[in-house]
């Protein structure tokens, strides 16, 4: 490994104007929502069915295990730069922290889906190896396989059912001013699914097999983020480095689920006002800080609480028709200014994040713009933290130390 930690890449909206598919059709609602619902219910299901896990190879391909929750592309996901190689070529990657397996797609490419960028070619690379089907990095995978020269093969399956099959290798990754050597991830030669047009994506998660845990002495496990709430505006990702001004709860880990980030929300505020909530209502099926969510989902004593207190602050705005499974939805049409009631998410050791407007009422169009939280089906139902309620902030992921971070005005 080469370069000067820390490393910091520009984070721009999947549709924003610094983005390379800007005028790509965004992925519709009907989509999104579906995609959403299913990343959820996996968590739900994974959290709830504590099954060990066995990776065996054997004469077949793949061990076939439960799948992996990963990224499912959305309208509502954010992009970094990066290089893979040498020489260098450069890519469009999507970064999720509920993910630990990079990967891009790859030449020879029996399936690929467009991307603007040409495909990685390991051939053209003279710092590209193979990883033998025995290595630990191998075994350490939920689908993985041996080819006919005993090199591994990987299988990432998405909850939507879209499918990356490839070789696992190793190359040199860039970043920033950073030259990783001997980094491993996923050669993609056959993509099925909806993965819209980005080139790969950067696994965050906490995994032996995540960026984070492939690189301790460069980046001493530890990587903050902003994310931008408009498409015209820069955030960033940065490994390495934590961020002044910020305020740190526990990081928690549920052992069915080790590569997630928990922590412990303890309340919701409206107006300055917390929730009437019973003490263990977010802490006894724990909570999950998901960038690959995009909404919160809350447990229903929750959040019928949370919406019979906005509605009430809202009365003087029109409803609108539920937007699929967000049921407190506005028109303001009719409205040059609105004001919303400032919601605040409070976690264990006093910290607290007063929530970006977007992270309150969030606008698909002037006739319906809604409150971006959805209710779980039962209380016993692991809490999720979205992207939503993410926006602006420095969100600081200190896994050596086990601590999470916020502070304010992030992107700015």
């Amino acid at each position: 490994m080469t370069g000067t930690s820390p490393s910091k890449l520009n984070v721009v909206h999947v549709h924003g104007l610094c983005s390379s598919w800007m005028r790509q059709d965004k992925t519709s609602h009907v989509d999104l929502f579906r995609q959403e619902q299913a990343r959820v219910d996996y968590i739900h299901r994974q959290a709830s069915n504590a099954t060990s896990r066995v990776n065996p190879i054997g004469n077949f391909l793949f061990a076939r295990v439960p799948a992996t929750i990963d990224y499912n592309i959305s309208r509502y996901s954010y992009i970094v730069n990066i290089g893979l190689g040498t020489p260098t070529k450069f890519f469009s990657f999507t970064f999720d922290t509920g993910s630990d397996l990079t990967w891009t797609q790859c030449v020879p490419c029996i399936n690929c889906h467009t991307q603007k960028n040409p495909f990685y070619d390991p051939t053209q690379s003279f710092t590209f190896t193979n990883i033998p089907c025995n290595s630990n990095y191998c075994t350490q995978l939920d689908h993985f396989g041996c080819s006919s020269t005993s090199t591994c093969l990987y299988e990432e399956e998405y909850v939507d059912n879209s499918k990356s099959n490839g070789s696992l290798i190793k190359d040199a990754l860039h970043l920033s001013n950073d030259i990783i050597y001997n980094f491993v991830f996923g050669c993609g030669n056959n993509n099925t699914g909806i993965f819209g047009h980005e080139d790969g994506l950067l696994g965050l998660g906490r995994g032996p097999i995540s960026i984070i845990n492939q690189t301790p002495q460069l980046y001493n496990k530890i990587f903050s983020y902003c994310l931008p709430s408009r498409p015209n505006t820069y955030g960033y990702l940065e490994l390495g480095s934590s961020v002044l001004g910020v305020k740190y709860t526990p990081m928690l880990t549920n052992p069915v689920m080790p590569s997630f980030y928990f922590l412990n929300l303890t309340s919701i505020s409206i107006r300055g006002v917390k929730l009437a909530l019973p003490p263990t209502i977010f802490s006894k099926p724990g909570t999950m800080l998901d960038s690959g969510a995009t909404f919160s989902h809350l447990p229903p004593t929750a959040y019928s609480a949370l919406r019979s207190i906005f509605r009430k602050e809202m009365s003087n705005y029109p409803m609108a028709p539920p937007l699929f499974n967000l049921d407190t939805c506005y028109d303001f049409t009719n409205y040059q200014h609105v004001l919303v009631p400032e919601i605040s998410l409070n976690y264990d050791g006093g910290v607290t994040t007063n929530l970006h407007h977007t992270g309150i009422i969030f606008v698909f169009n002037k006739s319906q713009a809604c409150l971006p939280f959805i209710e779980n089906e039962d209380d016993s139902d692991v809490v999720i933290i979205g992207s939503m309620q993410h926006l602006t902030f420095n969100v600081v992921y200190d896994v050596g130390n086990l601590q999470i971070g916020f502070g304010d005005n992030g992107c700015s």
